[in-house]
Formats: structure tokens, C-alpha cells, sequence
């Protein structure tokens, strides 16, 4: 419960599941199924432990996921889209969902007749600022999600929104799936930019689903130098 007078904030959890080698698909864009059936019904349930879930624009375009709950008991979060030009289809399983419409965060800059075409059919369009690359200012996401009732997110990729969020050191846990494989394909850590890398996690719980290895914890970044 937040106190009167203290400023709003959302925590934020980052959770993705990846391979021995730290591919988090097969390829960039491609959807690629890593956790086994029971580190996925526990990912489901840390999505009804958050009031809202969040992906980017490249995730909606590759996988099409609805972003429920369907494998554990609990209530759906919000889904939030990241899509400063607006590209979300509006064919999309998250546009199409009845229960949740997801809320896109845009630019302001983005294309009206797309922006009209989204909000008929029932998203909500907030805007954000970009940098000089394109890229939502997430400090103005995160402000606008507290300012809307959520206190906590759940964000699940893809691979460049959570190096993102990870260089603005906008985390407050981290929760990872090791699946049993070496895909020798995508992973996004190795090419984060100065200032994302390395984190530490402190205290971190592990557990052992079927053939998983889920690790959990609260991050620590060395102190600038």
C-alpha cells in the first residue's frame, strides 16, 4: 500500500527463459520453445502475482502471444506493449483478446490513422518519449503505468527491451529458466551496450522444475567507477 504523499512506483520483474548458451530463441524473431511444462505453469504464476505484463513490438510481431494466465490459477495481468511506430497488428491474439485489451505505449509522432485504428478496436494508446534511436524513454513508460494504478510489472522480452531495461537499471528482480539445450542461437546479453552488463543477482533462490533450472533474485550492479 502506498503511503499519502509518496510518489508512485512500479516494481518491475524481468523474467525470460534461456539456454545453456544464453540463446533466448533459435533465432531473432524466431519463437522458440525452451521451458518444459512445469517452469511454464510457474512462469504463469508469476504473471498473476503482477498487475501488469509487458513486451515489445517485436515479440507481439514474432510469437502473437495472448500474455495470460492459462496455466495456473490467478488473474491475467494487464498486457503492455511497447511500439513507438505502432505496428501491432490488429489481427493480433493480444488485440483480440475480449477480457484484456493491451495498453500500447507510442510515440507521439506515430501515425494517427494507426493510432484511430488501434483505439476502435479497444487499446489504449499512451505516449512516451523517444531517444535519437527510436527507443521509449521507459522512465515515462514506468511513470505513466504508476500514474494508471499499476504498481507491478512483469516484463518478458524481448531480447532488446529487457537489455533496455537493464542498462536503465529499472529492475528489481530477476527471474531466469535455464532449459536443458544449446541452441547456438540468439542471445542478446552479449551484445548489450556499455553500462547494462555485469549484474549480480543477491541472494538468489534456485529451483529445480522437471528439467529446468529456475534462478531467482534481486539484482546488484557494481558501483560506477
Amino acid at each position: 500500500m502506498r503511503i499519502a504523499g509518496e510518489e508512485a512506483r512500479v516494481s518491475v520483474t524481468l523474467s525470460w527463459a534461456q539456454g545453456l548458451d544464453g540463446s533466448i530463441a533459435a533465432r531473432r524473431g524466431q519463437r522458440t520453445r525452451i521451458s518444459g511444462e512445469a517452469s511454464l505453469a510457474a512462469t504463469h504464476r508469476l504473471r498473476s502475482e503482477h498487475d501488469a505484463i509487458l513486451v515489445g513490438v517485436g515479440t507481439v510481431l514474432s510469437d502473437d502471444p495472448r500474455l495470460d494466465v492459462r496455466r495456473a490459477p490467478g488473474a491475467s495481468p494487464q498486457p503492455i506493449i511497447l511500439d513507438a511506430g505502432l505496428r501491432t497488428p490488429l489481427g493480433s491474439a493480444l488485440v483480440g483478446r475480449a477480457d484484456q485489451k493491451p495498453w500500447i505505449f507510442a510515440a507521439a509522432s506515430a501515425a494517427p490513422e494507426r493510432r484511430a485504428a488501434l483505439e476502435a478496436a479497444g487499446c489504449r494508446i499512451m505516449s512516451a518519449g523517444v531517444d535519437a534511436a527510436g527507443r521509449l524513454d521507459l522512465a515515462e513508460v514506468l511513470a505513466g503505468l504508476a500514474d494508471s494504478g499499476i504498481a507491478s510489472l512483469m516484463v518478458e522480452g524481448g531480447g532488446a527491451v529487457l537489455v533496455a531495461f537493464l542498462e536503465s537499471r529499472l529492475v528489481d528482480r530477476i527471474v531466469v529458466t535455464l532449459g536443458p539445450s544449446l541452441l547456438g542461437g540468439y542471445n542478446p546479453f552479449t551484445r548489450g551496450p556499455a553500462g547494462a552488463f555485469p549484474v549480480d543477482l543477491d541472494d538468489p533462490l534456485i529451483s529445480v522444475l522437471g528439467a529446468d533450472v529456475v534462478i531467482d533474485g534481486v539484482p546488484r550492479w557494481p558501483a560506477p567507477s
